[in-house]
């Protein structure tokens, strides 16, 4: 079965179970406090997960792209992927566990046809918090799974929160017999040796989590799921990998027939960054050296290095992305429209990057001529990393540039290094998302208001055709990116920040309306990706200065913001600006 098909089948399982299918969001978050990117489908439903009532009713159902950074340097094995597509339907106070259960269960054997016999489900084995869950265990027998395939695990297997504060709870986690010989007389899901793999995760979202630890029921009950499609392709298939799936075999095999020398993991390489890259420009995105401008760079980077380890000519790019649009323009037909876009933006950086592999090397001799000069016969582990970090410069173009000077090097001070670096940036990165739900509190609510306002002012003040390009909201600050063509000046700042405050004092009501999104467009509601929107949209209007299409929340009036500061003005990348304000 192709991915689309399974895609196809699963959204209109779901509608015919009374969702609503809604349009995945971008890659790149409209205005979501925790991430650099869009990582979980979760994400673009807060509001609606809090309480927000969505235009769509309470039962919906979608196909989400994600992009996880974590794992970049681990793409090249057999599984790990940044860019991905999950698949979820959504109770938002409607049905809860029972239902939730069968129609999973439903899906898995009636429509992709899976043996019940190779499916087993795990279910929150309780503690003080919340009770051991019976009420999916049963749920599950009811489905058909019987009692012996049902394991319960603790909280680090089987319960849900994004952040240390915020909605919580339970989850069920259904897996597949890959038919692999188990691992011992002791296999079970848990284990992880891979005769077991999750292909499916519902969560229950009943309890909150306060900021003091205490554990409390929510009034809204909602169910969260997730299913990820390259690997249920994969599995439905037969596949080993991903990478043997229609979603990438095409490239897969053309990289191979222009590769002079053959490394898989560096074929799997280039075909997964050069999938991401295309996904990320095709939403916006382009290369910077901070937040996700900086993840793009780096998987551009990482592709074109892999590209020369398998000497293959670069020139060779335009055609790869061709043949991806080719490839995916079923499940993606974005990528047609944005193809140009797209082509322009990566052979741009790889040519900034053949650069910098230049640059690499004259600073490669400088470590080479120092280390002579002081009789050393080794390049040492810290010289090697800062080449890495610093230029970009490929730890194996060292060793080969050193073993041809007569040098040896220290690889595994490097690996050591390179790993405690590797521990900082996922720590980074996991930080990012820590928040999540629990990022939505009174002042992130402000700031959202707040940015509303700062886009009628850029637009009245500097040039009514400036756009949002993206925001970031904290607790501490926010973050607004805008098309403008120019450094704004001090006085543009000055009234655009006057017109803030003038507009907070005027304590203006904010306003929540549904309507059809061509009705939100023909009043002049403006959004960023309105393509992404469903039919039926939420509207917030201030006052008479600024009308929006979003997901909100936000104020009731304005007078609630406080004192309207811009603290910093700057390039974020070519023709677009960036703003950072706080609220005093």
């Amino acid at each position: 079965m192709k991915a689309i098909e399974i895609r196809n089948k699963y959204l209109n399982f779901f509608k015919a179970h009374g969702h609503k299918i809604i349009p995945s969001a971008p890659l790149i978050p409209e205005n979501d406090p925790s991430v650099l990117f869009t990582t979980a489908g979760m994400q673009p439903l807060v509001p609606y997960l809090l309480g927000e009532k969505h235009p769509e009713g309470t039962r919906i159902t979608d196909y989400q792209k994600c992009l996880r950074t974590n794992d970049i340097d681990e793409v090249g094995d057999n599984r790990h992927l940044t860019f991905f597509e999950m698949l979820g339907n959504w109770s938002l106070g409607d049905y809860f566990k029972d239902e939730a259960i069968a129609m999973s269960y439903e899906f898995l054997t009636k429509e992709l046809h899976i043996d019940p016999n190779k499916l087993s489900v795990t279910c929150f084995a309780g503690d003080e918090d919340a009770p051991k869950d019976m009420v999916a265990a049963n749920a599950w027998k009811r489905a058909g799974i019987p009692e012996d395939r049902i394991y319960f695990y603790g909280k680090s297997d089987n319960w849900w929160i994004a952040g240390e504060e915020g909605p919580c709870g339970p989850d069920t986690e259904m897996f597949l017999d890959t038919g692999k010989s188990a691992c011992g007389p002791d296999c079970q899901p848990s284990c992880g040796c891979g005769k077991y793999v999750e292909i499916w995760n519902n969560v229950f979202m009943e309890y909150y989590k306060s900021k003091d630890g205490s554990i409390t029921k929510l009034k809204q009950q909602n169910v969260d799921t997730g299913l990820g499609l390259e690997r249920m392709t994969m599995l439905l298939q037969g596949k080993e990998t991903p990478f043997d799936t229609e979603l990438f075999l095409p490239v897969m095999e053309k990289l191979k027939e222009l590769a002079k020398v053959e490394y898989i993991e560096s074929r799997r390489i280039v075909a997964e960054h050069l999938r991401a890259s295309m996904m990320i420009i095709a939403d916006g995105g382009r290369p910077s050296n901070i937040d996700r401008g900086y993840v793009l760079r780096r998987l551009i980077r990482r592709m074109t290095r892999h590209l020369n380890k398998l000497q293959i000519n670069l020139d060779e790019l335009g055609g790869l992305v061709d043949l991806y649009v080719e490839t995916l323009k079923e499940l993606y037909p974005e990528l047609i429209d944005k193809k140009e876009v797209i082509k322009e933006t990566i052979l741009e950086e790889k040519d900034k990057f053949v650069k910098t592999l230049a640059n690499g090397e004259r600073e490669f001799e400088k470590v080479s001529k120092k280390a002579k000069q002081e009789n050393k016969n080794t390049i040492e582990a810290y010289d090697i990393f800062k080449l890495y970090e610093t230029y970009g410069f490929p730890p194996e173009i060292t060793a080969d540039l050193a073993k041809e000077q007569g040098f040896e090097i220290d690889l595994t001070g490097f690996e050591k290094l390179f790993k405690e670096h590797q521990e900082k940036s996922r720590m980074g990165s996991e930080q990012k998302f820590k928040g999540g739900l629990a990022e939505q509190n009174e002042q992130t609510i402000k700031y959202h208001t707040a940015t509303h306002l700062l886009n009628a002012a850029l637009k009245v003040v500097v040039n009514k055709d400036i756009h949002q390009k993206g925001s970031n909201i904290t607790t501490e600050r926010m973050r607004f990116d805008f098309s403008c063509d120019h450094k704004l000046t001090d006085e543009e700042k000055q009234k655009v920040e006057d017109l803030v405050n003038e507009w907070i004092k005027q304590d203006l009501p904010v306003t929540i309306q549904t309507m059809k999104k061509e009705d939100a467009v023909k009043s002049g509601a403006e959004c960023m990706f309105i393509e992404k929107y469903p039919d039926d949209v939420t509207v917030y209007t201030i006052g008479d200065v600024s009308k929006e299409i979003c997901g909100g929340p936000h104020v009731k009036h304005t007078g609630e913001l406080g004192h309207f500061k811009i603290k910093k003005e700057e390039a974020s990348s070519a023709g677009v600006r960036r703003i950072k304000a706080v609220l005093e």
